[in-house]
Formats: C-alpha cells, sequence, structure tokens
C-alpha cells in the first residue's frame, strides 16, 4: 500500500498516516482548550471578582475580542506558510495557544484575562494550513479518509474540553486555573510533538510575488458575484445567531443549576454533549442534502434552530437544556453542511476555487460582529440575546426558502452530489475550533 505521496524537489517524501495524526492531535487539544476558555468564561469571571450584574455583557464583549486581531492576519498566514514554511505557521499557532491558555489561567483581574482573550487571534490561520498539507501528502486514494479523521478531531476536542474540566473541577475538587493548566500543557506537548514528529510539507507549486496581492488578490472578484454574495450573506446570518448566543448558553445553565458546587459539571455535559452531536450530524446532514436537496434541508435547519434557540431559556433542568442546545448545534451542523454544498454547486467554475477559499470570512465576521450584539442585548436579559437570535434565523430560514430566479430547489445529479460532499468535507474541516 502506498504510505506517502511523492515530495516535490527530491526531499522525502511524508508518510501521510504520521501528518494526519500530528495534525489530527493538534486539533484535538487546540479545541480542548478553546472550548474551556468560552464554557467557563461566566464562571471564572465571577471568580475574578467581576459582578454579577457586569457578567453578561462582558461575555459577549470578550467573546468577540477573540477575533479582533485575527480577522486581518488570516489571509496572509496560509500565503506566508505555503511561501516559506507550512511546519513554522503550525507551530507559531500553538505556541501562542500555550500563552493564551497560561496567561487565562495566571489572570488575577477580568483586564488580564480580556489580554489573553485578544492574543488568541494570533493563533488562527493554523487549520487551513494543517488541511493543505494533509492534501499534499496524502495518496488519493486515502485522501477521503484523511481528511474525514482530520475533521472529526476537533469536534472530539470540542466535546471532551467542557466535559474534563467540569470533571476537573467537580468530581476532583481542583479550581479552574487546573482547567486552564491542563490546556497550557497538553498543548506545550503539542509544540514538542509538531516540532520533533512532524515534517515539512511543502505545496507542489509555490506562491510567487508580492505577499498582499497573493492574500487579498481574490476578494474583490469574489464579491462581485451575486450568488457568492447571497449564499455569503446566507451563511453571515446564521453564524450571526450562533455566535450571538453561543457564549450565553453557560449562563443558562447557571440559571437552572445556579453558580456553586456542580455548575462546572452542568456547563460541561450542556456544551460538550452538543459539540460531540454536532460533530456526528455533519456526515448525515450532508447524505439527506443529496437526496432532498441543498436549500429545502438549509431552510428546515435553519427554521429549526430559530424554534430551539427562542425557547432554550425556558428549560427547566439541565438535561432539557442538554437537549435543546444538542439540537441546535445538530441544525447548526446541517446549516453549514448545506451553506457548503450550495457554494460548491451555485457559484461558477471560474470563481469557486477563490470563494471557497474566502469562505472563512462570513465566520469570523460574525465571530466579532454576534458576540457584541449579545451584549448589548443582554442588559436586558439573557433571555432576549436568544429570543433576538431566533429572529434572525428565521429571517435566514425565510430568506432561505424563498429561493431566487434561478435558484436550485431539487436534489443534485450524483456527479453534483458526490462534487459537493467533497467541498462539505474539506470545508468543515476547514473550520477553526474557535468559531465551532
Amino acid at each position: 500500500m502506498t504510505t506517502a505521496a511523492p515530495a516535490a524537489g527530491g526531499r522525502p517524501a511524508q508518510d501521510w498516516r504520521r501528518v494526519v495524526a500530528v495534525y489530527a492531535a493538534t486539533s484535538v487539544v487546540e479545541a480542548y482548550g478553546v472550548s474551556q476558555v468560552f464554557a467557563f468564561m461566566p464562571l471564572y469571571l465571577a471568580q475574578l471578582g467581576l459582578p454579577a450584574d457586569q457578567i453578561p455583557f462582558w461575555v459577549g464583549i470578550l467573546g468577540s475580542f477573540v477575533f479582533i486581531l485575527g480577522l486581518p492576519l488570516v489571509p496572509l498566514w496560509g500565503v506566508w506558510a505555503d511561501k516559506y514554511s507550512r511546519k513554522v505557521v503550525i507551530i507559531r499557532s500553538a505556541v501562542v495557544e500555550v500563552v493564551v491558555f497560561a496567561g487565562v489561567a495566571l489572570a488575577r483581574e477580568p483586564w488580564q484575562f480580556a489580554i489573553a482573550l485578544l492574543l488568541i487571534g494570533l493563533q488562527l490561520g493554523n487549520t487551513g494550513v494543517m488541511l493543505a498539507a494533509i492534501r499534499d501528502a496524502t495518496p488519493a486514494a486515502r485522501l477521503g479518509t484523511a481528511v474525514a479523521v482530520f475533521g472529526a478531531a476537533s469536534g472530539v476536542g470540542f466535546a471532551l474540553g467542557p466535559i474534563v474540566g467540569g470533571v476537573l473541577v467537580d468530581g476532583f475538587g481542583l479550581p479552574l486555573e487546573a482547567v486552564y493548566w491542563s490546556a497550557a500543557l497538553l498543548t506545550l506537548a503539542i509544540v514538542a510533538l509538531l516540532a520533533v514528529g512532524s515534517g515539512e510539507v511543502r505545496p507542489e507549486r509555490v506562491p510567487a510575488g508580492p505577499l498582499l496581492r497573493l492574500a487579498f488578490g481574490a476578494v474583490r472578484g469574489v464579491f462581485t458575484d451575486r450568488t457568492t454574495v447571497r449564499l455569503f450573506g446566507l451563511f453571515f446570518t446564521a453564524l450571526l445567531a450562533s455566535q450571538m448566543a453561543r457564549p450565553y448558553v453557560p449562563l443558562l445553565v447557571t440559571e437552572v443549576a445556579g453558580t456553586g458546587a456542580g455548575a462546572a459539571g452542568a456547563i460541561g455535559f450542556v456544551t460538550g454533549i452538543a459539540a460531540l452531536v454536532g460533530a456526528l450530524v455533519s456526515p448525515v446532514a450532508g447524505g439527506i442534502g443529496d437526496r432532498v436537496g441543498f436549500r429545502p434541508v438549509l431552510a428546515g435547519a435553519l427554521a429549526a434552530t430559530s424554534v430551539t434557540v427562542l425557547l432554550m431559556p425556558l428549560a427547566p433542568d439541565v438535561p432539557w437544556l442538554a437537549a435543546g442546545y444538542a439540537v441546535v448545534a445538530g441544525c447548526q451542523a446541517a446549516t453549514s453542511a448545506m451553506v457548503f454544498g450550495l457554494l460548491a454547486l451555485e457559484v461558477p467554475s471560474d470563481r469557486r476555487s477563490a470563494t471557497l477559499n474566502l469562505v472563512y470570512l462570513p465566520l469570523y465576521a460574525a465571530g466579532i460582529i454576534g458576540p457584541a450584539i449579545g451584549a448589548v442585548v443582554a442588559g436586558v436579559a439573557v433571555g432576549a440575546v436568544f429570543a433576538v437570535a431566533s429572529l434572525i434565523l428565521a429571517g435566514g430560514a425565510v430568506a432561505a426558502a424563498a429561493a431566487g430566479r434561478g435558484a436550485r430547489i431539487g436534489p443534485p445529479s450524483a456527479a453534483e452530489a458526490a462534487e459537493a460532499d467533497h467541498v462539505i468535507r474539506d470545508l468543515e474541516a476547514e473550520v477553526p475550533a474557535e468559531l465551532r
């Protein structure tokens, strides 16, 4: 069996299985730490002395901090990686993660915690680079398996992080600082693994030309295409609601479980189960879209999310809240899969590659704007955040259902479904842990 793809320039080929294993471990640990930061943020802010009535506002504001520094740099990391070194760019991200998680653990004032979160933006941009290296190192016959394993890794980490954090706090009686130190130490081990256990996987063709032109040159062309603008707008709408509500799920948990003993475990249970369900639903949603049509499934997923998000603040206990959030996570996974499928089918072939390379733009824009809006709305009530998010999702469902002239309604052909499934699989693997 072929174990490695031919290397360019006469360099030794990389064993594709090692490449996938190392990068999958990296993705698991990154998601493990990031999920803990988000899940336990309200409890930690209270521990740092922030007054209870200010926590809802700052949960939203700090949630948007994560992407402020990272957004302008994300297009540059991929170009830097291909021109110079993918390995260095990936290790850079892991080193920043160690600093971030250690900084969170060492914070003794809310402003110190805020600075640590702001630095998360400097760790972005590694997921797509790892996936590109996997594509170049893996034989064509094994590429589907490699991408599927890598794509699942982040979901595993996002499920494990809150659950393990809850066990550490409520099961072993450790402070929240110990949860963040566990993420820092695991990530430090990943730095060593990347340095020693991974090699340099160079692209077949190294890009030539000025850095900024390579990074941003395609943006103008992509956003003059009406199909792309429409689908990106729909994707942004769905993600805006998701990023608005997500920081406030732990606060819903504490409303029904309290903030004392057992709170961390309850938060870990609710958010961990939801992450697991989202990871499991995504491939199933792609198959449903192949049979029914991507647009009807998209409209249905948005509508179901809208109703569930509206009802979540009414959950009487933790199990009901976990069930509701699991439904939301599953529907959100289906939404992303359907948008990716529509991009593969409806964007003209001459613009498809550039469009897919820029699909992260609505992701990061929603990551900044959504939590900021949530912070303002939370001044009324935490439940109001979910009501506004529900209205946004309902509007997205109507827009998706009211397909425009020439829009695809029915199921794709077998060839189109295969191409769309390939795009869905690849793009889902590229979604950063910070936005899952």
